[in-house]
């Protein structure tokens, strides 16, 4: 897919815009007040692949979690602040990476002037995030509610008040729980300035609806070359919002990894084909060979409908066949079967 080349930024040693790779990012769901909570839900984070964290920074007493933080992991830090431009400030001497902030929510000139010059000075960078639940009172009248040419327009607005300090270290981000709004957003902001853009469905829902909702927002976009940074949003344990993340990329291919296919069964299928489909993509799971795995249920039809699988298994009468670009090489019986396919797939 052809990417719109955006400007290249450097958030804690990663790089975003500008045809680098595109991050997954995430955001601690800890209390503030709970620093070894959040540390430890931090560490969990990078562990499971996160590449850029944010954190809430409700009020003064929170600037203690950068440093926490950072101690623990080597993951770039990003704090989220909403109005208190005093938090910026303090959040950037205490080694924040990246802000996340709107500069027209913090008051007068000289405090997005004192803002954009201290970010500025340590080589932060700044988000810029809309949503459709923060729109100004007059952008919303103008275009008659949280439209897509309202948000981007609110995007811009913000974008302009830090470039009045020459500042132009901005991410931008304009976010909606309409799958459909966001993706128009995300169009007409493309169209209109080469700021990198941090995609996502906010607000998206529980796990099941969040990805649904998110992978067609996301997914759409970025398979149109939109989008240089993506967050799932999803209410539940944040861990799930990476391993939702992975799976978007590498549905599209933006990820070196294991695709796994499957048939859906039906009457012919004479193995317990779901489980046997559900234990072969936990053991995959942390697999980062370049490979495409066939869990297939017919033993007659299935080699020929997945020959282009690099390795596959198919299901017959209490026994498996394990094949190789649709040819079998060989049969086991079906209690074995899995554990044949790892050892096939060690091999390869």
């Amino acid at each position: 897919m052809n990417r719109k080349i955006t400007k290249k930024l450097n958030v804690g040693g990663v790089a975003v815009g500008g045809g680098s790779p595109i991050s997954i990012q995430s955001m601690l769901n800890v209390p503030a007040a709970n620093v070894e909570g959040n540390v430890q839900q931090a560490r969990e984070l990078e562990a499971s692949g996160c590449e850029i964290l944010r954190v809430a920074i409700p009020n003064a007493e929170a600037i203690q979690l950068i440093p926490a933080i950072k101690k623990a992991t080597t993951i770039p830090l990003v704090a989220d602040i909403h109005f208190d431009y005093k938090l910026a400030l303090e959040s950037v001497e205490a080694g924040i990476d990246k802000i996340r902030i709107n500069p027209g929510n913090i008051g007068s000139d000289d405090r997005v002037k004192a803002v954009a010059d201290a970010c500025r000075l340590h080589g932060v960078p700044i988000r810029i995030g809309v949503n459709s639940g923060s729109l100004e009172k007059e952008i919303l009248a103008k275009h008659g509610g949280p439209t897509p040419q309202a948000l981007c327009e609110s995007a811009l607005y913000h974008a302009s008040l830090l470039e009045k300090y020459d500042f132009e270290e901005i991410v931008l981000s304009m976010k909606s729980s309409r799958v459909d709004t966001m993706i128009q957003a995300y169009e007409l902001a493309t169209q209109a300035c080469d700021y990198p853009l941090h995609l996502g469905v906010t607000e998206a829902g529980t796990e099941r609806m969040g990805l649904v909702k998110s992978a067609i927002g996301i997914g759409s976009l970025l398979q149109r070359g939109i989008g240089d940074t993506i967050r799932v949003s999803l209410t539940a344990d944040p861990v799930r919002e990476i391993a939702a993340a992975m799976d978007i990329f590498r549905a599209l291919n933006l990820r070196s990894g294991v695709q796994m296919v499957s048939c859906p069964t039906c009457g012919r299928t004479n193995i317990d084909l779901i489980s046997i489909a559900g234990e072969v993509e936990q053991r995959l799971a942390s697999c980062k060979k370049p490979i495409t795995v066939a869990v297939m249920g017919c033993a007659v039809n299935g080699p020929g409908e997945a020959r282009e699988a690099d390795i596959g298994i198919a299901g017959g009468n209490g026994v498996g066949l394990i094949f190789k670009k649709g040819e079998i090489i060989r049969r086991v019986p079906e209690a074995e079967l899995v554990d044949s396919l790892m050892e096939e797939i060690e091999s390869l």
